[in-house]
């Protein structure tokens, strides 16, 4: 074994660490305030109007990253490094920080504003331990996700960290069902919440968190495309150039494909 994941280095502590967008409460809660009252009414019974404009394919908020780098080089398996042990680590890092990235809008993602787990018309449903359907308001779903995530990654039988133990042999399935997760968080986070994501000026890190996530679970097929269609512009967009800015933190991006729209029950 390479280590504890349960305890990420100090590098990975760091990325973790709350990011500083120097606003004061105050001009965050005036910023959000102003994009919440653009945004689309909520339900009401009356007719919906057309489809809103995905503002997080617009190529001035899409452009933003946090930091410039080759993320397909940065996701390959390094050499004499076990392919278990690195899908281990990564999918712990991954989990950490969907969870802080949630973790800035989870005030505005309510049972009333956010009634349904949903990512532009797809609906997302949880299935408890004894496989039956469940229809939940997005932060129940979230809950969810991050409370069964977290028993996995801390459980000595699945993610083992002491010298010796083996992973088992469905564990490649496990991290799957993870990404699948993860995706969902991520997904919806863009959907429903990148204008306070916007205000809060976190959509930099929200970018280059997509990517180095898209781009990890393409090495290593661990998303089935037919789950992730639903933001295949947005993938586009980003990840058209392996993730890469095109030599800045505000480099070009490409153009976006049209998204699928269905109803999911996963």
């Amino acid at each position: 074994m390479l280590g504890d994941h349960s305890s990420p280095p100090a590098d990975r502590t760091l990325l973790s660490q709350p990011p500083k967008t120097g606003l004061s409460c105050k001009m965050v809660l005036q910023a959000v305030g102003r994009v919440l009252r653009k945004s689309k009414a909520k339900p009401n019974g009356k007719k919906p109007a057309a489809e809103e404009k995905k503002v997080y394919l617009e190529p001035e908020y899409a452009k933003s990253r946090i930091t410039d780098c080759e993320f397909r080089e940065l996701v390959v398996l390094p050499r004499e490094i076990d392919l278990n042990e690195w899908l281990a680590s990564n999918t712990t890092t991954f989990f950490h920080h969907v969870n802080l990235q949630y973790s800035t809008i989870s005030e505005f993602c309510t049972g009333e504003a956010c009634q349904t787990m949903a990512v532009c018309n797809t609906q997302y449903y949880w299935y408890d331990e004894r496989g039956k359907k469940v229809k939940c308001t997005a932060p129940q779903y979230v809950d969810f996700v991050m409370s069964s995530v977290q028993k996995l990654v801390t459980d000595e039988d699945v993610f083992p960290t002491k010298y010796g133990r083996e992973f088992p042999s469905s564990f490649e399935s496990l991290v799957k069902k993870i990404c699948r997760y993860l995706f969902h968080v991520l997904a919806h986070i863009y959907s429903s919440h990148f204008k306070e994501t916007l205000a809060l000026e976190l959509h930099g890190h929200l970018n280059t968190l997509y990517i180095h996530f898209i781009l990890f679970a393409r090495e290593f097929n661990l998303l089935d495309p037919k789950e992730t269609a639903v933001m295949d512009d947005l993938t586009e967009v980003l990840c058209s150039g392996g993730g890469h800015s095109g030599g800045s933190t505000d480099g070009a991006s490409g153009g976006g494909a049209g998204a699928q729209n269905h109803v999911k029950e996963r």
